[in-house]
């Protein structure tokens, strides 16, 4: 993606690593085996690019294998407050 060496530089893919290894629940549908990290305050809108505070699991190109939603591109650059997050009266997963 042009434009977006933030993505690939050494500060984040370490920050992004650290996140992943401490949860992988995303955090726009709430289900497990997030692959990827996104900027809770978007970076477009001056977010901050490694802050680990900033960035949370989410699910990438391939989609949650639970709801099949593909939350990274419904999130986009908008703030996390701005997306429909999945709210269920179960908690569906079974889980390991």
């Amino acid at each position: 993606m042009p434009g977006r060496a933030d993505l690939t530089s050494y500060a984040y893919r370490k920050v992004r690593a650290r996140v992943l290894a401490q949860s992988d629940t995303c955090i726009v549908c709430a289900h497990p085996g997030a692959d990827a990290c996104d900027h809770i305050h978007p970076h477009s809108k001056g977010g901050a690019e490694t802050d680990p505070d900033n960035l949370a699991p989410i699910h990438g190109v391939k989609g949650c294998p639970t709801c099949g939603r593909k939350c990274n591109n419904e999130k986009g650059d908008k703030p996390l407050s701005a997306v429909t997050q999945l709210v269920t009266s179960r908690d569906w997963y079974a889980g390991p």
